[in-house]
């Protein structure tokens, strides 16, 4: 099926984006320098309350990470998006909570750009709240699970021009954040966040 490139947005490096997509669009994250976290979250258009949920699509999926083809589905187990093609290693992390001020905090620094309040202020933009912060999708964030059970936060594997496209099941609103995590190394070994291009696709 023939996709169209309806528009093309540029998020900088650790700032938000909040884009309403209509059901049956796509979205594509290019990782245009490689070894760029992306949060991802999604929320029902006409319901706020009803969100994607790694929680419900871990359940659902009977894995951690999502593949090409698997759905991502909501706190009412509904379908919202797929992951419709994936040009990366496939390495993406659904256990991480979003960065926010106390994780920085703990990290010895304050008033430090995160994920939460990235999303937050996205959608803020469209004149909408989310009624909590959902643990997000986190694209081509690599945490490997060791033998024991113990997680490690590890550089990307994504290399430039990488790229992910998730179709939408229903209307939704989803919201990326182009991760600004500078002190630990998920965004490469330099730990410098970078920007990301966002294409919307119609059919």
């Amino acid at each position: 099926m023939t996709q169209t490139l309806t528009q093309s947005i540029v998020l900088p490096a650790r700032q938000g984006i909040a884009i309403r997509l209509k059901q049956g669009q796509s979205i594509q994250v290019v990782n245009t320098y490689g070894q760029q976290v992306v949060d991802t979250w999604a929320f029902n258009a006409e319901d706020m309350s009803e969100f994607m949920s790694m929680e419900h699509t871990r359940a659902r999926l009977y894995k951690l990470s999502p593949q090409v083809g698997d759905a991502l589905y909501t706190t009412k187990r509904r379908a919202i998006l797929t992951l419709e093609a994936d040009s990366s290693p496939g390495v993406h992390d659904t256990l991480i909570a979003a960065c926010d001020r106390y994780r920085y905090e703990l990290l010895g620094a304050r008033n430090h750009a995160n994920c939460t309040d990235n999303l937050r202020t996205s959608l803020a933009k469209l004149h909408l709240t989310a009624p909590e912060v959902p643990c997000p999708l986190n694209l081509f964030m690599n945490i490997p699970i060791g033998q024991a059970g113990e997680l490690a936060f590890l550089p990307a594997l994504s290399q430039p021009g990488d790229a992910v496209t998730l179709r939408a099941e229903m209307d939704c609103i989803v919201v990326f954040s182009a991760c600004p995590q500078d002190l630990v190394p998920i965004n490469g070994v330099n730990c410098t966040p970078r920007d990301v291009e966002l294409r919307v696709l119609a059919t």
